[in-house]
């Protein structure tokens, strides 16, 4: 991950740490979710799960021939 330099006024940073601190977030945070729209992978990563579901709904899985207590049988493993 880069780092990035800004210059900003030192009250309006003062007050945007205020108001995402109320948010419980950070100016970084922020910034963040603010970039990632702004070039889209926001949309881009909505666009990758909404056909990751897809495909997960239209799934023809077969019967489930096993159950919890099988997946966790640590007898079976000795």
């Amino acid at each position: 991950m880069a780092n990035l330099t800004l210059a900003i006024d030192d009250e309006v940073l003062r007050r945007a740490r205020i108001r995402a601190l109320e948010q419980g977030t950070s100016v970084n945070a922020l910034l963040r979710e603010y970039l990632d729209s702004y070039s889209g992978m926001r949309a881009e990563r909505m666009r990758a799960k909404e056909s990751f579901f897809a495909i997960m709904r239209n799934a023809k899985l077969g019967p489930r021939d096993w159950t919890r207590d099988d997946l966790h049988d640590r007898e079976s493993l000795r």
